[in-house]
């Protein structure tokens, strides 16, 4: 339905709401205020809902907080606390749960490297399990993890690995990690996105790849998402609304050029920026340039949560002691 590259569910009900002036039928919102995040939930509820959002059914669970790309300690430790708390709802409940992570992503490219990042800060036990022939612990999960790279560089689908994977070590699910894109530069490194329909590796730069989801899989999977990118279109399109916004205050308001600019619609406008760029081959893929320091605590954000979530007795005091 729509063209503007995002992978997050709440954008695309934005964009939806703009256009109709009414929520997509099928799909019901939820926002609340905890602390310092802003947490949406959009419950993507039957076909005709998947169909319009362009997504499939299943939750989609979006923190925001735009102090992220500068956070202290403190705030660091509070998303994750809110993230583990989220993720807590959406993990297998079972005793003696075994939980497969797959970090999504390339390491060699700093904004595409956010899942092998997060998969070198997960607490993995599986190995300790099978070391002491233990089926079960009350404090810690059976925990597994890898990061399969790309296509590119190892010739094989990410989902064929994965499979593979879950056929031999037989998790009860897969929480996956990768890097994602957004339409608005604000939401950039300062909002994590948790889904319980899967996730498409590459599907952040457009290079969408089989998928990993329960139909592919066999078990339950959960993806968390972080938007590390936006295209030039989005980017260019957002500061004409900024450019828009500032004139609001100046004489050029009335005239025709500022009338024609206020009309167009934001839709309207990425279609024609992104028409002028393509041609050129300069509809980039733009990312902040503190995307290095950004990812490194992003990662450790998403990782101190999982191990939260996951593991019964581990606690933020664990994580930051031990585990960081």
């Amino acid at each position: 339905m729509f063209n503007v590259r995002t992978d997050l569910a709440m954008e695309v009900r934005e964009l939806y709401k703009e256009r109709t002036k009414q929520e997509v039928e099928g799909v019901s919102v939820d926002v609340e205020e905890m602390g310092n995040v802003n947490i949406t939930r959009v419950d993507i509820m039957n076909d005709y809902g998947a169909q319009v959002m362009g997504k499939a059914k299943g939750k989609y669970i979006t923190l925001e907080c735009k102090a992220l790309r500068r956070a202290d300690a403190d705030l660091k430790d509070e998303v994750s606390q809110t993230l583990a708390k989220e993720l807590k709802k959406l993990v297998v409940i079972k005793e003696n749960p075994k939980i497969l992570i797959v970090g999504l992503g390339n390491w060699n490219i700093t904004p595409d490297a956010l899942g092998p990042k997060v998969v070198s800060k997960v607490f993995v036990t599986r190995h300790l399990f099978k070391m002491y022939n233990k089926e079960g612990d009350k404090d810690l999960a059976e925990v597994s993890a890898i990061s399969p790279g790309v296509m590119g560089t190892t010739g094989l689908e990410t989902s064929e690995i994965i499979r593979g994977i879950v056929e031999k070590s037989k998790p009860d699910m897969v929480i996956a990690v990768d890097a994602l894109a957004s339409r608005k530069m604000e939401r950039v490194n300062t909002t994590i996105q948790i889904s319980t329909s899967g996730i498409s590796p590459g599907s952040g730069v457009g290079n969408k790849r089989m998928a990993l989801d329960k139909e592919s899989l066999g078990i339950p999977v959960v993806a968390i998402g972080v938007p590390t990118v936006v295209d030039a279109a989005t980017l260019t399109s957002d500061t004409i609304e900024m450019v828009i916004n500032e004139f609001s205050n100046e004489a050029i308001v009335g005239s025709q050029f500022y009338n024609m600019l206020g009309e167009l619609k934001e839709q309207e406008k990425y279609n024609l920026i992104r028409e002028i760029l393509e041609p050129y081959g300069a509809n980039l893929v733009v990312t902040p340039k503190e995307v290095d320091e950004v990812i490194v605590n992003m990662a450790q954000i998403i990782a101190n949560g999982i191990n939260i979530a996951v593991h019964p007795s581990i606690d933020l005091k664990d994580v930051n002691r031990y585990l960081n």
